[in-house]
């Protein structure tokens, strides 16, 4: 079977160790990454993160000594931080609403769902909420790199930071939001990373994939 282009970047891509500093990543680059998160599917469509592009280097250097003193957070160009909602509320699910009404016209069953929506998430503990918010920024994560190793941008999902530290450097708890994960954008410095040589390394299909027809 060929592979196509897609599996082939993917292959293409790991999870990069060291980054090169004078290899920035083009903006035009960036901007379709960012692209891919934009048009991610989430649940309902609510959309329930923003994404942060950090490319201060006093803020990225704060970052870092709060994410384990990783350096592809300062050696990579752009750091994106993805923030999801603390909490589902009247207002953000009205706003979602209302948008869907603008863009697509008065639909009686529309609003109905999402009344149904508020009727189901309001009632709900707020660190549940969170926790579907953040699930939704996930999605959007695997846009980002899928879209990275396509243009050939590398790329390193990182969780190893203290979200609270994070949260007070870029003021997110103030706009309702929470640090989740964390993406260092940039290019692989081939002679400085150990793990750029070894093989990539995954379950065999017939461990991971069961079919049932």
């Amino acid at each position: 079977m060929t592979k196509s282009t897609l599996i082939e970047k993917l292959n293409w891509r790991y999870a990069t160790k060291k980054m090169d500093p004078s290899k920035p990543v083009p903006q035009e680059k960036v901007d379709q990454i960012l692209e891919a998160i934009r048009m991610a599917p989430t649940s309902s469509g609510t959309q329930p993160f923003e994404v942060f592009v950090v490319t201060n280097p006093e803020i990225r250097a704060q970052i870092r000594k709060v994410a384990w003193d990783q350096a592809q957070i300062t050696d990579g160009s752009h750091l994106l931080v993805f923030a999801a909602w603390d909490n589902y509320s009247e207002e953000r699910i009205d706003a979602v609403t209302r948008q869907m009404i603008e863009e697509r016209g008065e639909i009686p069953l529309l609003k109905q769902y999402y009344e149904n929506l508020k009727a189901t998430y309001l009632p709900r503990e707020a660190e549940v909420n969170h926790g579907h918010a953040a699930r939704q920024a996930y999605i959007a994560l695997g846009f980002a790199l899928a879209a990275a190793a396509e243009l050939e941008v590398d790329s390193t999902p990182m969780e190893g930071f203290d979200p609270n530290a994070v949260d007070e450097i870029l003021g997110l708890r103030e706009r309702g939001l929470r640090s989740v994960v964390l993406l260092p954008l940039g290019h692989r410095q081939a002679e400085g990373d150990w793990l750029l040589p070894m093989k990539k390394v995954r379950k065999p299909r017939e461990n991971f994939v069961t079919e049932i027809s």
